[in-house]
């Protein structure tokens, strides 16, 4: 149900482009996960006219990425893109403030959607971006459990606390089950592989589509971007709920 690590960068990418972006910068974990969100992201780039300047890879638990932000800075490319976890999200935005650069848009692949990244790092997290599988704010909306807003609500009222994305997946990946079933008139395996398919539809968590291998590709990935110290939803402009600020703003001027 979830978009693919390949993905993570695509919906930023394609808004950052249509907002004058042409240049990019990557930098990534040398582990399985942030290794397939690069090449994703160089595939994108490639698809979105721009210019790869540079990609550099990193151990896993690295304590200072300083030389890689230099290098990058030297390059002045317009997207930085860092493919890692949370820590490395709280490196890259520090490292580049010391080193007093400013690219026009950071994007980085964990941290910026959680609530902490924003505690942690203060004013340092305006303009940010980041992907996300799903936010309660999303304009998505279907037939079952109604728009995000409205499942996210029942979601709370019955568990006691705000759904994060996996609650979300779980839910439509059920739902998904449920309406293959109806689909097939049958609990005979085959037939419901067939319906999973072959549905096509738009839901709360977003459009659910499988392709050959299985993966629901129709979801694009969501980005969202730091905005008055609010996470916002600002890509695909079919689910944001939010314009995209860009170029980011100097570090000395906020």
């Amino acid at each position: 149900m979830l978009t693919p690590a390949g993905n993570y960068t695509q919906s930023a990418l394609e808004s950052l482009a249509a907002q004058g972006a042409t240049t990019v910068v990557i930098a990534y974990e040398d582990t399985a996960f942030p290794t397939s969100v690069a090449e994703g992201a160089q595939r994108w780039a490639a698809e979105y006219g721009y210019e790869v300047l540079a990609v550099e890879t990193y151990p896993k638990d690295v304590a200072d990425v300083s030389a890689i932000m230099t290098k990058f800075r030297d390059l002045d490319p317009d997207v930085f893109v860092g493919g890692g976890h949370f820590n490395d999200a709280l490196l890259f935005v520090r490292a580049a403030k010391e080193l007093d650069w400013t690219p026009g848009a950071m994007v980085m692949t964990v941290g910026p959607s959680n609530p902490t990244f924003v505690e942690e790092v203060g004013a340092d997290a305006e303009f940010i971006l980041g992907p996300t599988q799903w936010e309660a704010t999303m304009s998505w909306e279907g037939d079952y459990f109604g728009t995000t807003a409205e499942f996210a609500a029942r979601a709370q009222a019955m568990f006691g606390e705000p759904p994060t994305y996996h609650v979300a997946e779980s839910a439509a990946t059920a739902l998904a089950l449920q309406m293959a079933i109806e689909s097939a008139g049958s609990l005979e395996m085959d037939a419901v592989r067939q319906a999973l398919y072959d549905l096509d539809v738009v839901t709360f968590y977003g459009p659910i589509n499988f392709d050959d291998t299985g993966k629901n590709v129709a979801k694009p990935m969501g980005s969202i971007q730091i905005q008055d110290g609010v996470i916002n939803v600002v890509a695909p402009t079919e689910a944001a709920v939010a314009d995209l600020r860009y170029p980011m703003t100097p570090w000395d001027e906020r």
